[in-house]
């Protein structure tokens, strides 16, 4: 018999679950209305999470709660009320992205089992081991990584005793998940909070020019392309692959959509169970009729995603719902506004289905008010003229609605009880038992009398009895000790019924929920839960300054502007093997420690270390002498600490450091930590003042912000096709281009797009702020720029310190002045506009407290 994953369901509204069970899901999830990363999905607040908790329970499905936003500082204590609300209602699971949220659960409610979000960015074997370390159950992988690499890491997996989980069908994301702060830049809508705006799926226009001495664009010209939605990927359909996915270490199949319609959860839910089970009996092949109504259900054109190795992730032609082609317009009757459409499959649209007609230049959807077929055509009304030729798809199908309908109704109804009656007095007693060995007994309201015409026969009374609908339950055997010649109305058996079935349900949900002595006990865990208040008045602390840089001319001018702190990511050249990228490292990091002098030399792994990039580095680092290693993902550190336990590591700004938890989860790993750039100073304030009040304060973390450059807001495993063309000219400027804003592109050595945001940090007048938060470093982000921008914005932000730490005591008065100066000194030098990102207002969900 083959071991059939989990298949694992969308619930973003109590619609929805009830479709998904009714389908066959092995388990859902689903959110609550704050922590989950689907803020605009209907959720279910503190009652509709109980129902949908018990319901699914009662018919042998789990439930797994997404928890999966970053936290803020103030938002904590609530946070840890509700993962104890969460473990009292019996959630078999919660999914996480916060490590200070992971920790914190780990604290209260030890028993409920943690599986590692999509967001936390899990992307290669070192980094699921940390998670298995972390003592989580399961870790949603990354949308990137491959079944080949799942398969190498199965049996360590297995070992550790952790749980793959993977997506295989539904929307895709552009950026790796986690990383990407596009929306949360263009308009302070986070994904790492839930609110993406999908940004990914407008069109853009592809942009190229020179760069200046300071690395700004020069000559911007528009690039040709056929395809306007650059950035947007096709929707993930592995259907046809599924039994090879069977057959791999993956524990669970996850279909994505929380925020689609209960219709759409109730096709895709219901197509793979059967395919499922249809492999379990080894008579599976896929079927056209499923594969037609996947993509009816939605659709952006289908892939089988990085998951399976595919070339076509990308959909750059369109970015909404595809539909099926169904014909083209044969002719056109101006008079009547009629389209006659000859048919290429065998759907033919009705009353209320959604069309699309497109040909070049035109666009146009309606909804079908009457469909005329006769002679192999099947004629139209439209509201505008359409063009012969024009390709027809249908986008909307009634069949398919009413089809989700019939399933959605359908009650799933598993559970086989054996029922005993028998009489005391004359009053009668049921008795059900389960097989899990669950027990009910109820008992009659009244004595049945003796019969006068017509006394109750033992098949009536097992005819009541067994009328088990609308509830999970199946009456397998009815037995009784009748004693004959009585009689009752319906109701009152009917009520016995009703009593009994509800016993068992109670006593079903007992088992199903945590014991009470360990509810008790993560109660006064809560009640004993002591957080670092923030303090007022402390003193100011003055800031050291780092500087990122690429290339060896970069660091140079750093270093000659007076930056002690170097963090370093070399750059190769596109193309090169595995042999030659070796010793191009090696040979840069050396080069980089004689220019680095006295100043630190910390070696930067890619935001995005995938298990090559860790095997090309690990070997290297008894090579280089440098002062540490920056990374931006959990996996190399804990990669780095097995290889070379004593070697500093730095944490980057992809690691969401949005609390004192996560620093402190990262403290075994870590000595600096970047904090988010999408927290305000209010919240970094907050984070850094926690964090010193923490005892033992010499073993967390230093903390560090990023206060100038290009902000990364995408990192993607694609290569937009122009890019590619292009070999190792770093003076070529790249950008995308919205309706308002031009979006840096830069494609690293590994062949990945990297975008940054429109607008370049600057907080160099808000230093007086900064001292205030206690940082204990700042950073300048030079990538991608020139030796005389380093130099320069080095010097610039040196002296903003120097500044400040003599104009603070005396008062922000003249200091301003100062500081105002030298931002319109440097103002000239950014890429694009300048912006103090979200360290000002914050994120548009972040509320204004005292």
């Amino acid at each position: 018999m083959i071991r059939l994953p989990e298949l694992l369901a969308p619930a973003g509204s109590p619609q929805a679950l009830h479709s998904a069970i009714a389908a066959g899901a092995d388990a859902v999830y689903l959110s609550g209305k704050r922590f989950g990363a689907r803020k605009f999905a209907a959720n279910f607040d503190h009652k509709a999470m109980t129902e949908a908790i018990d319901y699914a329970h009662l018919r042998g499905v789990k439930v797994y709660v997404t928890v999966n936003t970053l936290i803020r500082e103030d938002e904590l204590l609530d946070l840890a009320e509700y993962l104890v609300q969460l473990y009292d209602l019996g959630a078999d699971a919660i999914l996480l992205q916060d490590l200070g949220a992971a920790s914190l659960a780990r604290r209260l409610v030890p028993d409920l089992e943690r599986h590692a979000s999509t967001q936390m960015t899990i992307h290669n074997l070192p980094g699921a081991l940390y998670a298995a370390q972390g003592s989580f159950n399961r870790v949603v992988l990354a949308r990137e990584v491959t079944i080949e690499e799942i398969k190498r890491w199965g049996q360590k997996m297995e070992k550790a005793g952790l749980g793959l989980e993977a997506f295989v069908h539904g929307a895709l994301c552009y950026s790796y998940s986690g990383q990407c702060l596009l929306s949360s830049a263009i308009g302070g809508r986070s994904g790492n909070r839930g609110m993406c705006a999908q940004p990914c799926r407008k069109p853009y226009v592809l942009m190229h020019g020179r760069k200046d001495e300071y690395g700004r664009p020069e000559g911007l010209q528009a690039v040709a392309q056929k395809e306007s939605y650059i950035i947007s990927t096709r929707d993930l359909c592995v259907y046809r692959h599924l039994d090879k996915i069977v057959r791999s270490p993956v524990q669970s199949l996850k279909i994505e959509g929380r925020m689609k319609s209960p219709q759409y959860v109730a096709i895709v839910t219901s197509i793979y169970r059967r395919a499922l089970d249809a492999i379990a009996r080894g008579s599976w092949s896929p079927s056209k009729e499923d594969e037609r109504d996947l993509a009816l259900a939605f659709n952006r054109d289908f892939t089988i995603g990085h998951l399976l190795g595919a070339k076509d992730v990308m959909g750059r032609g369109m970015s909404d719902n595809q539909g099926v082609l169904i014909g083209s317009v044969a002719s056109y009757d101006p008079q009547r506004g009629e389209a006659a459409v000859r048919l290429c499959a065998s759907l033919v649209p009705e009353k209320g289905d959604g069309l699309v007609f497109q040909s070049p230049g035109q666009e146009m959807g309606l909804v079908v008010q009457k469909a005329i077929e006769k002679d192999g055509l099947v004629r139209l009304r439209t509201p505008d003229r359409v063009r012969p030729g024009a390709r027809v798809f249908l986008t909307g199908s009634i069949a398919l609605s009413r089809r989700a309908e019939e399933i959605a109704a359908r009650e799933r109804a598993s559970i086989p009880v054996n029922i005993r009656l028998t009489w005391e007095d004359g009053i009668p007693v049921a008795e059900g038992r389960l097989d899990s060995g669950e027990l009910a007994v109820a008992r009659g309201e009244s004595r049945m009398g003796e019969a006068v015409n017509r006394p109750l026969t033992r098949e009536q009374i097992e005819s009541q009895m067994r009328k088990t609908g609308g509830t999970p339950f199946v009456a397998r055997r009815v037995e009784m000790d009748y004693p004959g010649g009585l009689f009752s109305p319906p109701r009152a058996l009917n009520q016995l019924r009703r009593d009994l079935l509800a016993g068992l349900e109670k006593a079903l949900l007992e088992r199903r929920r945590p014991p009470s002595d360990r509810i008790r006990e993560a109660k006064d865990r809560l009640q004993k839960l002591e957080l670092p208040a923030r303090r007022a008045g402390e003193e100011w602390s003055r800031p050291k300054l780092s500087v990122y840089a690429d290339r060896l001319d970069i660091l140079k001018g750093a270093v000659d502007g007076g930056s002690r702190r170097i963090y370093f990511e070399p750059l190769m050249e596109k193309g090169r093997g595995y042999k030659d990228r070796k010793e191009t490292i090696l040979a840069q990091l050396l080069e980089a420690k004689e220019l680095c002098g006295k100043a630190e030399l910390i070696w930067k792994w890619p935001r995005i270390t995938r298990d090559d990039f860790i095997d090309l580095a690990l070997p290297l680092l008894s090579q280089v002498q440098v002062n540490g290693i920056m990374v931006e993902n959990v996996g190399p550190a804990w990669a780095i600490k097995e290889k070379m336990p004593e070697m500093p590591i730095y944490g980057g700004s992809g690691l969401n450091v949005w609390n004192h938890l996560t620093a402190q989860a990262l403290a075994p790993q870590f000595c600096w930590l970047t904090l988010s750039p999408e927290l305000s100073s209010r919240q970094l304030a907050h984070t850094a003042s926690a964090l010193r009040a923490l005892p033992g304060r010499d073993s967390t973390p230093q903390l560090e912000l990023v206060v100038q450059g290009s902000l990364e807001v995408m990192v993607a495993e694609d290569c937009i096709p122009p890019l590619a063309q292009e070999k190792t000219d770093r003076e070529r400027f790249w950008g995308l281009q919205d309706f308002k804003h031009i979006f840096p592109l830069r494609l690293d050595d590994w062949g990945r797009t990297h975008i940054f945001n429109s607008a370049e940090t600057c907080l160099i007048d808000l230093m007086s702020n900064i001292f205030r938060i206690g940082l204990d470093s700042i950073a300048v982000d030079a990538r991608g720029r020139t030796e005389k921008y380093a130099r320069e914005m080095t010097e610039a932000y040196l002296r903003a310190v120097d500044v400040t730490a003599a104009g603070l005591p005396k008062g922000d008065g003249p200091l301003k002045e100062d500081l105002q100066e030298l931002k319109e000194r440097i103002r000239p030098l950014a890429l694009g506009a300048i912006t103090y990102g979200h360290f000002i207002k914050g994120l548009k969900d972040e509320i204004a407290k005292p």
